[in-house]
């Protein structure tokens, strides 16, 4: 539990500057186009790296780069069979926090479209 946060963590923004640089370092994880589309493309379950250099138009190399980054920071899991390895969403509530964001969305694309603050990915 975060210093701040209740169980749940409903309601309550955290007050430890740690716990917030921890937040918001998830989130520039999942900012990024290439881990969020490989994280999108696991929410249909199980698949092999290169299923999902495929599935996401990445090369295979920048595929195994960013899903090594993703199994590193705990957010997929990976087992290995024979010359395959495949991934795997380490928690639902990963798949819940996509979900979330794309409910979140529906309600307020329009203000993220014309946000002038964070600049387009090129």
């Amino acid at each position: 539990m975060m210093k701040g946060v209740p169980d749940g963590g409903l309601g309550v923004v955290a007050t430890d500057p740690q716990a917030i640089a921890l937040v918001a370092k998830l989130f520039r994880g999942l900012a990024d186009p290439s881990r969020l589309s490989l994280l999108d493309a696991l929410r249909g379950g199980p698949r092999s790296a290169g299923d999902l250099s495929q599935a996401t138009g990445l090369s295979p190399s920048n595929a195994s780069n960013h899903l090594s980054c993703l199994h590193d920071c705990g957010l997929v899991a990976r087992t290995r069979s024979g010359r395959r390895v495949f991934y795997e969403l380490s928690d639902p509530r990963v798949a819940a926090l996509l979900a979330e964001a794309e409910g979140l969305l529906a309600d307020v694309a329009r203000g993220v479209y014309e946000c002038t603050r964070y600049a387009a990915e090129p």
